[in-house]
């Protein structure tokens, strides 16, 4: 079996890489002092890859939106009972999730690692279902997708995702909807189930109070060899333009909320993506961070709250600048970003800026190493991008200003602004 050991010598830390011969993507974090671990199973799979086909297939097959989160609440069930179950016995903490472009089954426990661990590894490689269980499932998410559909903050984001987005499947609520989830059955869960958790597109990351020899062991007696095979997701054309620059809905809040975003030129290689989030992370705190000029102004005039965030929404064909948060009145903060980042545009960030935020960057990036959870999901993460987790340092320590000011440049564009607000109904 193929071993690497991957160093920082920034952190003097160092973590396991295997590829197991069945495909499959082994990352082992052992964390000295601390006293839980966290694992994660996760499949290159979400809810954009709803077009795809494998080396074996001539053609391109669509299924129904929201099958990969359908898949995941399914996972847990199994002819010898419910996985959730079998986790509660052993006092470990169980879940999973499914975003937009991957989806994970995780532990967190303190006591009986392997017992867990061999729950994760043989449930995930093990679907069971039947057309009953089915048709019971999309009751129960049919309720869940309403229930979204009454949520504030989760239909402010995806308003806003439709406001920018024409075609690319990040507009989709990630549940899909009544009507889609309605398709969905047996055997077409079988099929994805195939083609994505294939252990070729997937990778067990553990980090924390653990002893990899034993892990290894465990993963190793539990992993099912299967046929390779080879996935290709196809996302439809995206124009470079917005839909929209402004969606509002009513629903019950008190306070309007808002999301914001500016539409970018996604990343043309998964070895850029890295780098220009990260140089986007820098931007969004010098011109809108709570250090900056325009958030102590917007704060000192109530247009904003302690609710207000920013993030760089980035992933396969899509990238967005997003600020939300509450306000009396959103045109107005959106007016306000709107000339900020227009003068920051033609100013660009000076030096000591630069310096400051790329400091604080990197050291939130080391503080992110003391924490089980994040370095288990942060191990997936870059595992899917290409990337190692000790990148993100390397990154921020040589980012250079006059790359981050280009960029600035060449981005935050008033023509692709758009605004989502949810408003009080009758306001």
């Amino acid at each position: 079996m193929n071993k690497q050991i991957i160093k920082s010598m920034a952190l003097g830390e160092a973590y396991e890489f295997y590829r197991h011969p069945s495909g499959l993507g082994i990352l082992l974090y052992p964390m000295s002092g601390f006293s839980s671990v966290y694992a994660v199973f996760a499949t290159n799979y979400g809810s954009v890859n709803t077009t795809f086909k494998t080396q074996k297939e001539d053609d391109y097959v669509t299924v129904p939106e929201g099958i990969a989160h359908f898949l995941e609440h399914k996972l847990f069930e199994s002819e010898e009972g419910d996985a959730f179950e079998q986790f509660s016995k052993t006092g470990a903490l169980a879940n999973a999730f499914t975003s937009f472009e991957k989806t994970s089954y995780l532990f967190s426990t303190t006591d009986h690692f392997e017992e867990c661990l061999e729950i994760l590894v043989r449930f995930v490689q093990d679907p069971y279902f039947t057309q009953q269980t089915v048709e019971k499932e999309q009751g129960i998410i049919g309720q869940e997708i309403r229930m979204y559909d009454d949520d504030p903050g989760w239909r402010v984001f995806f308003n806003l995702l439709c406001a920018l987005y024409h075609n690319h499947p990040v507009r989709i609520d990630i549940a899909g909807t009544t009507e889609s989830i309605a398709q969905i059955d047996a055997d077409l869960l079988y099929r994805c189930h195939r083609t994505f958790y294939n252990l070729n597109n997937m990778v067990l990351c553990i980090a924390g109070n653990f002893h990899p020899g034993q892990a290894m062991e465990i993963i190793q007696r539990n992993l099912k060899a299967g046929e390779k095979l080879e996935v290709s997701s196809r996302m439809p054309e995206e124009p470079a333009g917005i839909v929209q620059a402004e969606r509002e809905q009513e629903l019950e809040v008190s306070i309007p909320l808002f999301n914001l975003g500016y539409k970018e030129t996604p990343a043309a290689t998964r070895e850029q993506e890295l780098s220009i989030q990260l140089q986007y992370e820098l931007i969004l705190c010098a011109v809108a961070g709570k250090g900056s000029a325009l958030y102590r102004e917007l704060y000192d005039e109530g247009l904003i709250n302690d609710t207000f965030g920013k993030e760089v929404f980035c992933g396969q064909g899509y990238l967005a600048n997003i600020f939300s948060g509450e306000s009396r009145d959103p045109r107005q903060v959106r007016d306000r970003i709107r000339g900020a980042f227009s003068c920051a545009r033609e100013t660009g960030i000076d030096e000591k800026t630069f310096e400051r935020i790329r400091k604080m960057l990197y050291g939130a990036a080391v503080i992110s190493f003391n924490d089980v959870e994040s370095v288990a999901n942060e191990l997936v993460t870059a595992y899917f991008t290409d990337h190692s987790i000790y990148d993100t340092l390397d990154v921020i320590a040589h980012m250079r200003r006059e790359d981050v000011n280009a960029l600035l440049r060449r981005s935050f564009r008033p023509e692709s602004l758009a605004l989502s607000i949810v408003s009080p109904v009758g306001a």
